[in-house]
């Protein structure tokens, strides 16, 4: 079994791969998923900036208006070489800002109170395409990306939890060393082996010396998976019937399917009907003051983001450190099997950070039980002394 969850490991992996892999694969390539708003540019509210990571690929460009192409009329294909001169003309690098607060009808705009940034503050956010901005190797590394997880282990949840603490913050140390361990897992397998030939593959070293030798990491992966598939599931009746509507009727009754798919699958709901059980937290007479406690270190983590040197590398943790605040918000404002109690409100970017994060930790699950009982193997033939960390752990 999973620590702490419903679910044994054979069949979370067998889950994952037969479904909810492939549909969530799907989904966040669909209009309505693909852009999420966000504010790039932030002044670090603990440091100093002491500057940005120099790198091509740790770029997040935004385009000139006139490169973008017509919004949603026909599935997005990218920009033509000719129209691209943002940073040497590298897809990988450029943002698409075509969308506006107009094009979604009936969602709302509120703060989610897990974390940091003020989501109702349209004025300084900008849409990013993320499908064009993946998640990958971008160079980030030394004391700037170490100073970033050490702020958020030391100051905010200890790094090695005793047994003495209390199932709470034992919980959200395992979803930051979760998360944490999926984003080595994604530099891993999206790693720049040749920067000369422009060449990108796995690197199989890397994985096993961030990752796999290291048993906590690999169970905090699967927890914090199984926390977010959770709060999905919980929120079914509430994602069910939200309007995800960007203009393109096809698309968007396609979203609409898929994420029906998602959230009652009968093969999901047999072999794992509660991935994790949020009714045990908070229970004691001083459940009221940790939660808030635990709320509060939350928010200091989802600030930490913006201290973040590598902009592509900050875009994504404040996309999933948003999911895991709402994932959180979720769990934690919905008593019991209540779907629709009105206490809770989500905004349109909680849900597509929430399904992204799903989607980025179901990846990071697939390629460690796919890689995970060969890789010593490949540890044998090749060295890792040649692979400098990149996302110290």
């Amino acid at each position: 079994m999973v620590e702490d969850c419903c679910c044994d490991y054979e069949t979370v992996d067998a889950i994952n791969e037969e479904v909810l892999h492939p549909i969530l694969q799907e989904l966040v390539t669909l209009p309505f998923f693909r852009y999420f708003k966000v504010k790039l540019w932030c002044d670090c509210p603990f440091w100093p900036d002491d500057g940005m990571c120099r790198l091509r690929d740790c770029s997040v460009c935004e385009c000139p208006e006139n490169e973008f192409p017509e919004p949603f009329k026909k599935p997005y294909s990218g920009l033509s070489p000719d129209s691209m001169i943002c940073q040497e003309g590298k897809p990988q690098a450029t943002v698409d800002r075509t969308l506006d607060a107009k094009v979604f009808k009936g969602w709302i705009e509120t703060d989610n109170p897990w974390t940091y940034d003020d989501e109702t503050d349209n004025a300084e956010m900008t849409y990013v395409n993320l499908q064009l901005n993946p998640e990958r190797y971008t160079g980030y590394t030394g004391d700037s990306a170490r100073r970033i997880w050490d702020s958020v282990y030391k100051e905010n949840c200890p790094k090695y939890p005793s047994e003495e603490m209390c199932q709470e913050k034992k919980a959200l140390y395992k979803l930051i060393s979760g998360l944490h361990s999926s984003i080595s897992v994604h530099i891993a397998y999206d790693y720049l082996l040749d920067e000369s030939a422009n060449l990108w593959g796995h690197n199989l070293p890397l994985l096993y010396d961030r990752v796999l030798k290291y048993p906590e990491r690999v169970q905090n992966l699967y927890f914090t998976y199984l926390f977010v598939l959770r709060a999905v599931t919980k929120a079914a009746d509430y994602l069910e019937q939200a309007e995800y509507n960007t203009g393109n009727p096809e698309e968007d009754l396609k979203t609409q399917s898929l994420v029906k798919q998602l959230l009652y699958n009968p093969k999901l709901r047999s072999a794992c009907p509660l991935p994790f059980d949020e009714a045990k937290l908070w229970q004691g007479e001083n459940g009221p003051e940790l939660k808030q406690e635990i709320q509060k270190q939350f928010r200091n983590i989802s600030a930490i983001m913006d201290c973040v040197g590598c902009e592509k590398c900050r875009l994504w943790g404040k996309l999933q450190v948003l999911g895991l605040g709402t994932a959180l918000k979720i769990l934690f404002s919905v008593d019991g099997e209540n779907h629709l109690n009105q206490s809770l409100q989500l905004q349109r970017n909680e849900v597509i950070a929430l399904v992204n994060l799903l989607n980025r930790l179901s990846e990071s699950v697939n390629f460690v039980h796919e890689k995970g009982a060969s890789i010593e193997d490949v540890i044998k033939q090749q060295s890792s002394s040649t692979v400098k960390p990149v996302f110290p752990i």
